[in-house]
């Protein structure tokens, strides 16, 4: 396709995200990387997980993100107690016709918030499998269509452990990305003090619709990728799972009991055109991947035993890969 034609699209259809950008900045200040992760996480149509301290506002950027579309938007507070009807609905009996009616639960929505995510116990968090996957939840033997577009936004803390169940590794799969939230800067803290401390409210107005988004993830569909930088993903992916067959990485080998699965293949190479979106551009370059791949990557590498005597993380391993493979 034409490139000119392809920038052109992209200039015209994310227009609007600039006014989105706006609208944010009136309640957030800086994060803009998690945002724009976020923002990749929608054009992708995948699922975000956020980690990070309390009190580093991961809750208020994900609902004031949602307050921008003209959508629906339900927050699912995940405790110890939670039961998983409490999340899909269940089937409540009706006296008056002596049948059995779904009662839909709050995953029905286009935004969902599941705060603190690691709080609820296995058989929760199996309850959102279904409905992250296939866009569909079962109440009795009868399967519904979740809303368009469907967005899963989850926090977890990770300092406090106690009370806390492990996500299923097939669930962490599931998110197109988990991103790690920082402090913010001396600057940065001085603004929200200023803001935060004067009892105003702060209102954010919607600027998209639904269907603006189904448009733009056309747009992102048609984006151009070099063979070469494909060849370049599908590298990537294989270092996780076979890092003695690539020579500056191979000291690795040992330290990865399972590498990324080719759910992650398929994610890289989405969010970095979404990535190539947001910067304007109709075409995908190698920092588009680099931009993206350390989100994509960290939390679908299984550590081995001696990695973990030895400390070493995921991240570690992940920027290895990435400083080591050949960009083409």
């Amino acid at each position: 396709m034409d490139i000119e034609i392809l920038n052109s699209r992209v200039n015209e259809s994310s227009a609007v995200l600039g006014a989105l950008r706006a609208q944010i900045g009136k309640v957030i200040v800086g994060q803009e990387a998690v945002i724009d992760r976020l923002l990749i996480g929608l054009l992708a149509n995948g699922h975000v997980l956020i980690e990070g301290v309390p009190g580093l506002a991961k809750t208020l950027i994900i609902s004031t993100l949602a307050q921008t579309f003209d959508a629906s938007y339900k927050r699912i507070q995940f405790t110890p107690d939670l039961l998983p009807a409490d999340i899909t609905g269940t089937l409540i009996y009706n006296q008056k016709t002596g049948e059995f009616v779904p009662k839909k639960g709050p995953i029905f929505a286009n935004f969902i918030l599941a705060d603190e995510i690691n709080r609820a116990p296995s058989k929760v968090q199996s309850a959102l499998l279904e409905a992250m996957q296939e866009r569909q939840v079962t109440i009795g033997d009868t399967s519904w269509p979740l809303p368009r577009p469907f967005f899963v936004m989850a926090t977890q803390n990770p300092i406090e452990q106690e009370g806390t169940y492990p996500l299923p590794e097939a669930q962490i799969d599931r998110f197109l990305m988990k991103l790690r939230i920082k402090y913010p800067s001396f600057e940065e803290e001085r603004q929200i003090l200023d803001r935060m401390t004067v009892e105003r409210e702060l209102k954010v107005e919607p600027v998209l619709k639904p269907q603006d988004l189904d448009a733009m993830r056309d747009v992102i569909a048609d984006l151009y990728m070099e063979e070469k930088l494909a060849e370049y993903i599908l590298h990537l992916i294989q270092a996780t799972r076979h890092p003695q067959r690539y020579p500056r990485v191979s000291a690795m080998h040992g330290l990865i009991r399972y590498g990324a699965s080719p759910r992650a293949t398929i994610y890289l190479a989405r969010t970095a055109k979404a990535h190539a979106y947001l910067q304007g551009r109709g075409y995908v370059i190698p920092d588009d991947i680099k931009a993206v791949g350390r989100d994509v990557l960290r939390h679908r590498i299984i550590l081995s035993y001696e990695a973990e005597a030895e400390q070493v993380s995921p991240e570690e391993i992940v920027t290895r890969i990435f400083e080591e493979i050949e960009v083409p």
